[in-house]
Formats: C-alpha cells, sequence, structure tokens
C-alpha cells in the first residue's frame, strides 16, 4: 500500500472502534426496535412481522395528549433553562473571577447524584405539609386546599431543575470564548452596554444556546421520572406511556413506535430550530 493512502486510513483506524460501538449498541437495536414496531400479536400468542404500519397511526391516535404534553412540558422547561442560565453563564463568565471554578462545581455537583434521588428531595420538599408550600399558601399563592405536587408546574420545575447544567455550561462555554474587544470596539463606536449585548454578546453566544437548547429539550421529551414522582397519571407524558407498554403492559410494537415517533418529531424540531436559527450563522460564530 502507497504511504499515500495508507495516510488517508490513519482517521478511519482511530475512528474504527467508536464506529464499531455505535454499529453494535445504537444501530443494531435501533434497528430491532424499528422491527419490533412493525410486529403485531400479544404477550401469550406471541408476536409476528406484519409489516403493521398502523401501529403508529394507532399510536397517535390513542396517545396523542401524552405526545402534545411531552412538547409542551419539554419546551417549557427549555425557555425557563435559558432566562436562567443565560444571565448565570454570563456572571460565571465575565463577574466570577477567581470563584468561576467552585461555580462551575456547584452547577455540575448535583450530577454526583441519581436524577431519582433529586427528584425524590423534591418531592419531599414540595409536600402538601411541608414549609414551602406552607410560605407559598401563606401569601396567596396556592389556595388553601391546594397543592404544588401532582401538578405541570410541579412536573415543568422539575424537569427544568434536571436539565439546567446542559443549559448553563454551552452557554458559558460560548460566552467564555467571545472576543470581549469586540464589545469594547462596540463601546468606543459609542454603542451603548445593552447594544453591544444585544447585537455581539447575543448572537456570539447563540451556538451554546443552539446547543443548549437540544441538550435540554431531546431529553426532557423523553422524560418520566419527573412526571412519576412530581406528577399524576394526568401529567404523564410519552416516557410514561413507553415504560408502561414495556414494562408492564407488555404492548412492545406500540412501544416501540412511539419511540420512533419521538424520535421523528424531534429531527423534524431540530430541523426547523436550526433552519430558524441559521445553520450558516451558527457555524461562523462557533469558528
Amino acid at each position: 500500500m502507497r504511504l499515500k493512502n495508507r495516510s488517508r486510513l490513519i482517521p478511519w483506524y482511530f475512528a474504527a472502534p467508536g464506529l464499531l460501538w455505535l454499529l453494535v449498541f445504537f444501530l443494531v437495536p435501533l434497528l430491532n426496535q424499528l422491527n419490533v414496531s412493525l410486529l403485531t400479536g400479544d404477550p401469550e400468542a406471541g408476536y409476528e412481522l406484519t409489516w403493521a404500519f398502523s401501529n403508529y397511526t394507532d399510536a397517535i391516535s390513542e396517545y396523542w395528549p401524552q405526545i402534545r404534553r411531552s412538547l409542551g412540558y419539554a419546551g417549557v422547561a427549555t425557555v425557563i433553562d435559558v432566562i436562567i442560565a443565560f444571565p448565570l453563564a454570563y456572571f460565571i463568565a465575565y463577574r466570577a473571577g477567581r470563584w468561576k471554578g467552585l461555580l462551575l462545581l456547584m452547577i455540575v455537583l448535583p450530577f454526583f447524584m441519581s436524577q431519582v434521588l433529586r427528584t425524590v428531595s423534591w418531592q419531599l420538599l414540595l409536600t402538601d405539609n411541608g414549609w414551602i408550600v406552607s410560605r407559598l399558601k401563606d401569601v396567596g399563592l396556592v389556595a388553601d386546599d391546594g397543592r404544588v405536587l401532582a401538578t405541570s408546574g410541579a412536573v415543568i420545575g422539575g424537569i427544568a431543575y434536571n436539565y439546567l447544567p446542559f443549559m448553563v455550561l454551552p452557554l458559558y462555554a460560548s460566552l467564555e470564548r467571545l472576543d470581549r474587544r469586540l464589545i469594547e470596539a462596540a463601546t468606543d463606536l459609542y454603542a451603548s452596554r445593552a447594544v453591544a449585548f444585544r447585537k455581539i454578546t447575543v448572537p456570539l453566544a447563540t451556538p451554546g444556546l443552539f446547543a443548549g437548547s437540544l441538550l435540554v429539550f431531546i431529553p426532557a421529551t423523553g422524560d418520566f421520572i419527573n412526571a412519576s414522582l412530581l406528577g399524576s397519571t394526568k401529567q404523564y407524558m410519552v416516557g410514561n406511556v413507553i415504560q408502561s407498554n414495556f414494562l408492564t403492559v407488555l404492548d412492545y410494537p406500540t412501544a416501540a413506535a412511539l419511540s420512533f415517533l419521538l424520535i421523528g418529531i424531534i429531527l423534524v424540531g431540530i430541523t426547523i430550530y436550526s433552519a430558524l436559527l441559521g445553520t450558516k450563522n451558527l457555524t461562523e460564530a462557533a469558528g
């Protein structure tokens, strides 16, 4: 083999273990679940491949409220995380000074604990007779016979809390890389701090915003822990339905069909979102 051809193959040698891993543990299970989504039958009689594409239409018609609720909860939680994360990341990048490392550690520290335990902690904090709910009742934010648990607000709050670091860290990385001389140049040209922030800081932080939004929205859409622990059956999301169909009802074709429907909806949403932000602008800002 000629030296030139051998040098071209070197990157593939390095990529081979990762590609093999993706093939065995991602592509093969994905194709298997695609096959399962087209089966018909039941756990007792067994399942048979009949190319039942009706599983998809039946899943949409039966579980559309849960699909819509999942997208709504994930969207609202993502917006909440943006509102919280942007000023937090900005402060850490530009104002934290020597406390920067400590603040970043505090952001990632909750990940040293299981998400289930973190969510159970919120369940204990928001209990009907707890201190927080009692104070909310005192100021009239919760009715005397009202509650916080088993509400949409509790589920959305739990999702926003659990996935907040996924928004903060990409935004911090984008803001930390930003050339501050651009802001100084804008102010030298008589732009106010607000104008410089809107015209320079926000556009250049768009890659971090894009990455953070995806890192929050995608797992939040398929989340089932927060709805199980902080909500009730009225707040169940599509992740709860998939879990139930796989582990309890044993309706594997419907569960697999719902999984692929969720993947398809998310991919379409990502395509639209990237088109709205502008892929060219994202790559130029990231560069």
